[in-house]
């Protein structure tokens, strides 16, 4: 066993795998939390697409910032307001532009249910059917759906490589992913009380691991219930480095590896 990250935070290179920067609660001060990313160590972000109405502002910033990668794709949530149209543009964006790095955010979420679950599906299946079209990988979202993530899983297995985001799901899921060559990406949740992956996050393997903010959203403590944002994936790491029983600049170290090999970056 290795010996536990300390409390106190080191100096480490960081790459935040997933977060929201186009999102309506940085408009205030969006590049001002790129400047505190880039000073607390954060050396890559990918802001992630909800919805291909926010590529616009998603390649605007990858422009701009050498630092910032993107993807294209339809939330589970939007799925219900999707179209030929929609995923025409998801398509032509993963295809057109070298930094746009992978197709998502995309899923099946039946704990909101904001879309029809046959509708989640479809859209879910025409994404996974882009990424294997253009060789691109996948990022995922699944809350309360894990026998039908794992089931899509298995059936694209060999075709098209994926991330399971912001895990939370259970252990067949997470054998399916890992079985299947996936990521597993772990955000500021693990810094709740209540987590309760703390067994299975011991069991992804070192080149598998992903670390992320899903910021604005899911703020690690000593931050939580406020603005999360792409700086504070450093506690992210922390909390799994002592989860693991591993060293903060190991874990750092792997999951930037892990971030860029997956992307392609």
């Amino acid at each position: 066993m290795r010996a536990p990250a300390s409390q106190t935070l080191v100096r480490v290179m960081l790459f935040d795998s997933h977060c929201h920067l186009t999102d309506s609660a940085f408009d205030s001060d969006r590049e001002e939390v790129v400047t505190r990313a880039v000073a607390a160590g954060v050396e890559g972000m990918v802001t992630i697409c909800s919805d291909p109405r926010d590529l616009d502002a998603i390649l605007e910033l990858t422009r701009n910032h050498r630092e910032i990668w993107g993807t294209a794709g339809i939330h589970p949530h939007e799925a219900r307001h999707s179209s030929l149209e929609a995923l025409e543009r998801v398509r032509e964006a993963a295809h057109d532009q070298p930094r746009i790095r992978a197709v998502g955010e995309c899923g099946l979420d039946f704990h909101y249910d904001h879309s029809p679950r046959d509708i989640q599906r479809a859209v879910f299946r025409a994404q996974l059917d882009l990424a294997e079209e253009l060789g691109r990988p996948v990022v995922v979202h699944s809350r309360d759906a894990d026998v039908d993530t794992a089931h899509m899983i298995r059936e694209y297995r060999g075709r098209v490589t994926g991330v399971l985001h912001c895990f939370t799901g259970g252990a067949e899921l997470l054998d399916v992913g890992l079985n299947a060559d996936w990521y597993v990406s772990f955000s500021g949740m693990v810094t709740f009380p209540g987590f309760d992956a703390r067994d299975l996050l011991r069991t992804v393997p070192g080149d598998r691991l992903l670390v992320e903010t899903d910021s604005p959203y899911l703020a690690p403590v000593p931050h939580r219930g406020k603005r999360n944002e792409p700086a504070f994936v450093a506690r992210v790491a922390e909390a799994v480095a002592q989860l693991r029983g591993e060293t903060l600049e190991r874990i750092a170290a792997a999951s930037v590896a892990n971030a860029r090999a997956f992307y392609g970056i």
